[in-house]
């Protein structure tokens, strides 16, 4: 079966506030979605791997030629809406179900209850056969 990573960038979407000035039962919300939805593809064996990422502000660029000590920075650094918040790799049937579950990934209900519609980017993950593309 073919893999793919979903990607979730701190991209909104359809919602220009961050999170930290959502009501609390909004927050709560949007983490039970996650919490369940997370459940039901792990227990059909779909899900292979989850992560959150921290806080970008904690992020180190790393810059090397091979032979002196590495250049070690703390930027620059992209929009935030262009950091990646968090992925997931799913083994699933097909791209058709990655789909799937990449739509249900941007409905997470924001402020409101409103589907957020943060864009989730789909990509699959090579396989050795696939390296002499």
């Amino acid at each position: 079966m073919p893999k793919f990573m979903l990607m979730v960038n701190h991209d909104g979407g359809v919602f220009e506030e961050p999170m930290d000035q959502w009501e609390p039962g909004d927050i709560a919300a949007h983490f039970n979605y996650y919490e369940v939805l997370t459940k039901e593809l792990t227990e059909s064996g779909e899900m292979v791997q989850f992560m959150a990422l921290a806080d970008p502000r904690l992020t180190k660029i790393v810059r090397s030629d091979g032979s002196a000590a590495p250049l070690v920075t703390d930027g620059p650094f992209p929009e935030s809406k262009e950091v990646l918040a968090g992925f997931n790799v799913f083994d699933v049937e097909s791209e058709a179900r990655a789909l799937e579950i990449a739509a249900r990934i941007s409905a997470v209900p924001g402020p409101g209850g409103v589907p957020t519609q943060q864009p989730v980017e789909v990509r699959q993950v090579m396989s050795d056969s696939q390296g002499d593309l």
